[in-house]
This record gives structure tokens, C-alpha cells and sequence, in this order.
């Protein structure tokens, strides 16, 4: 049976704006759970049950449930809902809101681009002067990806340059120059340990701020712990909020937005402005600092016995965060954000769910494209080891930093190979910087519950199992994914309408 003939199968049956009712939680999900079980209405006061219903009573004896994948290429509206909560869970750290105070706005911000270094040459696409009047829609011309006077070749016998003016979807981008060449190992480790670079890059740019206190005369704060003692604890603390993005070439770089605040002595929880005597180009300064300090160095690997260096690329770009009209706002920084939490690998080509011994063997090829040697790496250098303890000396000027070596080290390779190495979430932030996701579930689900009058004051308990994934036919989902859309129109409607409203009535 069509698509078409199943969808008019559908709605030619006596409860069918029931059915269109009962999938409304899930009306535009790819690939909703459904779930079967028992639903029972209690009292929340005295416990008593006051209903119970069996999922073999609903319509298509399952409950639907969004799936929340926050993958775009997954599921473009639960991605949706995913970058509306990442609007605001940016957003909320910049101006305030939602039990963030309003004095954040008033806080030194800098929005920080942290970059991979070079693993060997790549095509891309540079403009050395844009014409354009905006760049979201950039029409300018290319410059040569790599012109080169003496145009000769890498020892493999590939040529080394490169002169071709690249479009924006050129299937090239990002990919190397000669394979042979590339650093395909390094990548994929340098992809797996970037979150411990991170990690001990902020602790330097609080290391800095809190030096640059101590000269400047500021003194620490005495604070009292949960436990009843008193601490002293540096004046300024560090709240960033952070999006992984990966790049064509199959490297991540990260966008952080941090924040300067202060330390309240009678509480520790509280998000106060920072010492007059700290700006933001204090802030500017630490983080280039931090940046060009920083060198994470990895265990020992049998295929690398001094372990690799994991730093931060020669670009680093700081810029300024204004709340008022201007290049660089708060809300051009929260969308631009928002929209990159819902991205994942599939800018680089591939996308796949995690891999198995079984399924390895498709997408990994030492011999094959850049994504295959990626994710050869990651497999091949994720087998169990056992290395040995050993410690850097510092003989370049940097502060070297040795993991601690453990069985095992490099096994999380394997489990993230399908993630080209990197596996840390792609949207992170620090305790204080702002309302975590859970908060804003948390009372988009307590909104529901108090849509329906009837249900007002009490409590569902569910006790389900899972049972499937996705529609039973594609007919039911072109019914509910277009109910869907035009709900989401009727709401975008009578927003406008409202706001039309509300305008007039200033206006007059």
C-alpha cells in the first residue's frame, strides 16, 4: 500500500482526530519510541488512585513519545526543540533570566574560538575581502586555495598546491591535499584528548586573572563552606558556556563564551558582578595567554611511545560581546551557538550510530578517503594497551602537562570512533553560567500538564516498557508531521497577531 493510500486509510477510520490527538506529543518526530504499559492518575496530597488506563486502550494500543534526538540530520524537529533550550540556556547566561539575575549583563564577556592545529594540508575556502553586505548569504569570490610560486610535489609525488577558487559545497573542502601525507592519528587523537585541553586551558585563564589580582592589590575572599569552614578563594571565577563544532576536515573547535564574575563570601551559589579592578581586557589577555601556554601531552601509546602533543591551533579569535546593536550581541552569539548544538559530523560526510566489530569494517579502511583513515585510526589505536608511567620535562618554554597513564588509556577511541575520536557532548557549560537543560524540561513538561484543566492537581505515574521505534507506516507520519506543522503555523500566527495587537494599542 502508497504512502498516500495509507494516509487515507487513516483518516477514513471513526477515531481518527483522536489518533491525531494521541500522537500530538510526538506529531513531527522522525522516529518517536512507542511505548506500552500502564498510566495511572493519582492525588499527589493523599496518594489515592483516582484512574488507571492500559496502553491497550489508546489508539494504536502505544503510547508516542519524541524521541529528543538533538542530531538535525536525526530528527529536524526534536533538533528544534534542542536549539529553542540551547537559545536559551546562552541567552540566559549573557542578559539574565530564569533565575539567572539581570546583573549578568553588566558582566565583562568574551566570545572565544579555540581551533585544532594543523595535521597536514587541506582544501579550503579562503576570502581575503568580503564585498558581501551580509555574510550568511556571502557571494564573494574565492581566492586560490594553495597558490604557490613553484608549484612541486609532497614525497609521495602528489602535487603540493592547489589553485582551484572552491564554492562553498565543493565536496573538496576539507579534504587532504595527499592522504598519505596527513597525520591521521594524531587527529583522531588529538579529537579524543580536547576536552582535557579545555579543561586545563580555563584552569589557566583563572590561574591568570587570580595572579593579575594579587598585583593589582585585590584580596581573596573568605568564604564559609557547606561544612562549617572557612575558606579564602580567589576574587574572580571564570563561567563559560561552550559548543563543540566539528569542521570539514573532521576536527572539532570550540566556541566559548566566558564570563567574568565575582565571589559573594556569604554565598558561593550567588552569580555577583566581578572587582572593579578586572576588565574585560583582562579577560582578553588571560585567554591568549592561556591558549598559547597550554600543551597536553598523551601516554604512551605502542605506536607512539612519547605520546602526542594536544594543542590549540595558531588561531584563536577573541571578540567582545556587546547586549546593544552591533556585530557581535548576545542574541546574534546564542543562535549562532543554538544552531551549531544540533550539528554533529555530518558536515565531514559521515554519519553513523556507534560502531561494533560487525559494522567496523564499512567505514573504516586504512587505504580508503580521509574518513576512513579517521576512523581506522580511532579503531586501530583504541585497542587495549598497557603503557607504562613516564613524565614530559619542560624543554620548549610551555607548561607540559602528562596524563596520568592507566590500562586501557586509548580504548575510548573505539566506543567514539563514529565521532571521529571526540567524545565529549557538543554543548557544555559551566555550573553557574546559566539554567541547565533539565530546568527548561522541567517546565516545558510542567506547562503541559496544566494545559488540560481536567488534569490540574494531579499526578501520572507511568510504569512502560519499550516496545518500538518510529511510525507504523509512513502514512501515519505524513498526517502527523503535517498536523504538526500547521499547529507550530496557528502558534506563529497568533504571536504576530498579538504582538500586531499590543503595538496598535502603543501606538495609539
Amino acid at each position: 500500500m502508497s504512502r498516500d493510500a495509507q494516509a487515507l486509510h487513516r483518516a477514513a477510520t471513526p477515531d481518527f482526530f483522536g489518533w491525531l490527538e494521541h500522537t500530538r506529543a510526538a506529531g513531527a518526530c522522525t522516529r518517536p519510541i512507542r511505548l506500552t504499559g500502564t498510566l495511572t492518575t493519582v492525588e499527589p496530597d493523599t496518594g489515592r488512585l483516582l484512574a488507571e488506563q492500559h496502553t491497550d486502550e489508546l489508539p494504536d494500543r502505544t503510547l508516542y513519545k519524541a524521541c529528543a534526538n538533538r542530531r538535525a540530520a536525526q530528527c529536524p524537529d526534536c533538533a528544534w526543540v534542542y536549539a529553542g533550550d540551547a537559545f536559551q540556556v546562552v541567552r540566559c547566561g549573557l542578559t539574565g533570566g530564569k533565575t539567572i539575575p539581570a546583573t549578568v549583563s553588566a558582566h565583562p564577556v568574551v566570545f572565544a574560538t579555540f581551533t585544532a592545529p594543523s595535521f597536514g594540508p587541506v582544501h579550503h575556502r579562503h576570502i581575503p575581502r568580503h564585498t558581501c553586505a551580509g555574510r550568511r548569504r556571502c557571494d564573494c569570490r574565492p581566492a586560490p586555495c594553495r597558490a604557490r610560486s613553484i608549484a612541486g610535489t609532497c614525497p609521495h609525488g602528489r602535487p603540493a598546491a592547489c589553485f582551484t577558487r572552491h564554492d562553498a559545497d565543493d565536496p573538496q573542502l576539507g579534504r587532504p591535499l595527499c592522504l598519505d601525507c596527513y597525520d591521521h592519528d594524531h587527529q583522531a587523537v588529538w579529537n579524543y584528548f580536547s576536552g582535557e585541553l579545555w579543561r586545563r586551558t580555563k584552569q589557566a585563564i583563572e590561574r591568570h586573572l587570580t595572579a593579575l589580582c594579587r598585583r593589582r592589590g585585590i584580596p581573596h575572599v573568605q568564604v564559609v563552606t557547606d561544612s562549617g569552614r572557612v575558606r579564602r578563594v580567589p576574587p574572580v571565577r571564570v563561567s563559560h558556556g561552550k559548543v563543540a563544532e566539528m569542521q570539514r576536515r573532521g576536527a572539532v573547535h570550540f566556541h566559548v563564551l566566558l564570563r567574568l564574575d565575582g565571589v559573594d563570601p556569604h554565598d558561593r551559589r550567588a552569580v555577583v558582578p566581578p572587582p572593579a579592578g578586572v576588565t574585560v581586557d583582562d579577560l582578553d589577555a588571560a585567554v591568549h595567554a592561556a591558549a598559547r601556554q597550554i600543551t597536553v601531552t598523551t601516554p604512551p601509546h605502542p605506536d607512539r611511545p612519547h605520546g602526542w602533543p594536544i594543542a590549540w591551533g595558531e588561531q584563536i579569535d577573541v571578540r567582545r560581546i556587546g547586549t546593544s546593536d552591533g556585530d557581535v550581541t548576545d542574541a546574534k552569539v546564542a543562535a549562532y551557538l543554538a544552531k551549531y548544538a544540533t550539528k554533529s559530523t555530518e558536515v565531514t560526510g559521515h554519519c553513523s550510530i556507534r560502531l561494533t566489530p560487525d559494522t567496523v569494517d564499512a567505514y573504516a579502511d586504512p587505504e580508503g578517503d580521509h574518513l576512513a583513515r579517521l576512523i581506522d585510526a580511532c579503531w586501530r589505536l583504541g585497542r587495549p594497551t598497557h603503557a607504562p608511567n613516564s613524565s614530559t620535562a619542560d624543554t620548549t618554554g610551555k607548561r607540559q602537562a602528562v596524563l596520568d597513564t592507566a590500562p586501557n588509556e586509548y580504548a575510548g577511541l573505539r566506543r567514539w570512533a563514529h565521532m571521529l575520536g571526540y567524545g565529549g557532548h557538543f554543548l557544555t557549560k559551566a555550573r553557574r553560567y546559566s539554567v541547565t537543560f533539565g530546568q527548561l524540561r522541567n517546565t516545558r513538561a510542567a506547562y503541559r500538564r496544566t494545559e488540560h484543566t481536567d488534569t490540574a492537581g494531579t499526578v501520572t505515574v507511568g510504569t512502560l516498557a519499550f516496545v518500538g521505534s518510529g511510525w507504523l507506516t509512513e502514512g501515519d507520519a505524513l498526517l502527523a508531521n503535517t498536523a504538526a506543522a500547521q499547529r507550530r503555523e496557528r502558534h506563529r500566527i497568533g504571536r504576530e497577531e498579538l504582538a500586531h495587537e499590543a503595538w496598535s494599542g502603543v501606538a495609539a
